[in-house]
């Protein structure tokens, strides 16, 4: 599924209209998948108190198509126009219908406006859509900041925001201050850009895309996705009956250090769990012979290390010829960020004969490589780079704060400029790739915030790219298996209290399920 900007959404209906499908008739749709799905969220229409917020565009039309629907179907509704006296075919349909009309303008102290919100079950937000990106007016302002308190009394009424919740920019997510966090918003045709950036993807509340009757494949040169299960079911890797473990890829972890022993163990079981046949970890000895006993399935490759618990350096050639036996590599978690460590970044990534193993780069690898100068241009093996946005504003020369203003947009331009697919970690994760391909998280989930969950993504990654997956692809699905996974967790644990390792045994469930659901 695409996600686009307020002018490729445009620029879609337009496609719709040419290929002949009457510009009405999207307004029509839309708004009876409205209604059919607070049907189903309300459970039956039947007797419930709807009040609609309608504005004077397209969002206030796809409201009232709504009501219409729900006035048909049994509902109470109630129209309360914020903006003028609007008289249209789809408002003439609802008076029609004897739905109750109250207009904004007559609504003195704003009176029956709370009157009928207290006694609501649903409110829905019909006002701006995606066609505003100023600061909400005055009158406006009032009416959402009356909702708003009266909201804050009756923390159970539902309010459904359509297309995008008004007072939120739908291509950045900034928001008006009057903006009020929604319950859930229903984007029509494809989920915006602004829904996944924040401030204000914590406005939105749940997101569910309904139909408008937009014909299919008219999206097909738009290259912002989102990474649901739809997209990537298919590229979970086939499990034969008579496969072995040399079926499935071998994988080299270069991770570890005195300090963190932890990390290699995160990592190089989240690639077995995520299917990898055989994982091999080469870790300084220290680290090694202390993560041991906690690592039963992993073959060990002990590194030389320097008096302070880091691989040497002069570890290099033995990795140079243990990764050109694997698969794939991943290198990075627990490192360290030393001096040996750049080394031996230097030796193994960045140096002639270039290593062309595919290669997951994580955590203190990329602080190694952030210090060398045009590293990219010497990295030729096919690699995904998985910083966090402290990580990629070291390796962009840019401050957190600046990284974070436009996701999307770095980890693109961080893509094509160092030829590598780019997984820019943080509430919903960016995956770009060199060639334009970008696909944003749908997850946005405060339990991953611990220590270690970064080291199980680069072992799920790696064990995807070892098993015989584009990097782009390996990408994507890791950061939805580990997503969906965090997920698993939370519905037991809640917000909070998720250890990195209770991810591990959640991978497999995930994966099967995306293999079910391509079955």
């Amino acid at each position: 599924m695409k996600i686009v900007t307020v002018a490729q959404m445009r620029e879609l209906e337009r496609r719709a209209v040419e290929s002949g499908v009457f510009e009405d008739s999207l307004m029509e749709t839309a708004g009876l998948s409205v209604a059919r799905r607070l049907a189903q969220i309300t459970e039956g229409i039947r007797g419930k108190r709807i009040v609609v917020l309608v504005g004077s565009g397209n969002n206030g039309g796809d409201g009232m198509v709504a009501a219409r629907y729900l006035a048909d179907w049994g509902g109470l509704v109630t129209l309360y126009m914020t903006s003028g006296r609007r008289r249209d075919d789809k408002f003439e349909d609802c008076r029609a219908r004897h739905v109750r009309v109250v207009e904004a303008i007559d609504d003195i102290g704003y009176l029956e406006l709370a009157s009928y919100v207290s006694l609501a079950d649903v409110v829905i937000d019909a006002v701006l859509g995606i066609g505003n990106d100023r600061p909400l007016s005055d009158s406006l302002r009032v009416v959402f900041e009356e909702v708003a308190r009266l909201k804050a009394e009756q923390p159970k009424l539902t309010y459904v925001a359509l297309d995008v919740p008004s007072g939120l920019q739908a291509d950045t997510g900034v928001i008006d201050d009057a903006c009020f966090p929604a319950t859930m918003t229903l984007t029509l045709g494809a989920p915006k850009v602004g829904l996944y950036a924040f401030p204000g993807a914590a406005y939105v509340g749940s997101v569910e895309v309904l139909n408008i009757g937009l014909p299919g494949e008219i999206d097909g040169d738009l290259s912002l996705e989102l990474c649901d299960e739809a997209a990537v079911a298919g590229l979970v890797p086939n499990r034969p009956l008579d496969g072995h473990k040399g079926s499935f890829g071998d994988l080299l972890v270069v991770a570890g250090s005195r300090r963190f022993i932890g990390a290699p163990i995160l990592a190089t079981t989240a690639a077995y769990r995520a299917g990898a046949g055989l994982v091999t970890l080469a870790a300084p000895e220290t680290a090694s012979r202390l993560a041991g006993p906690g690592l039963a399935e992993q073959v060990h490759l002990p590194l030389p290390e320097t008096p302070d618990g880091h691989a040497a350096a002069g570890a290099a050639g033995e990795l140079r010829a243990a990764a050109d036996r694997s698969a794939a590599l991943v290198i990075g978690p627990g490192l360290g960020n030393v001096d040996s460590i750049r080394g031996l970044m230097q030796a193994l990534l960045l140096t002639e004969p270039y290593l062309e193993t595919p290669s997951v780069i994580d955590a203190d690898a990329l602080n190694a490589l952030s210090q060398t100068y045009h590293w990219w241009e010497s990295l030729k093996a096919p690699s995904v780079l998985t910083p966090h946005p402290g990580e990629m504003g070291r390796l962009l020369g840019q401050s957190v704060p600046h990284v974070q203003d436009d996701r999307v947009d770095t980890a693109q331009r961080a893509a094509v400029e160092w030829g590598q697919v780019v997984v820019l970690k943080g509430a919903h994760t960016v995956i770009a790739s060199p060639d334009g391909r970008t696909a944003i998280s749908p997850f946005a989930n405060p339990a991953l915030a611990s220590a270690g969950t970064g080291d199980v993504l680069a072992g799920i990654i790696g064990a995807l790219l070892a098993q015989g997956l584009a990097p782009y692809d390996a990408a994507r699905l890791g950061v939805h298996v580990h997503a969906a996974a965090a997920e698993n967790v939370s519905s037991w644990v809640g917000s909070s209290g998720l250890l990195a390792s209770d991810l591990h045994a959640q991978i497999p469930v995930v994966m099967e399920r995306l293999r079910r659901a391509t079955s």
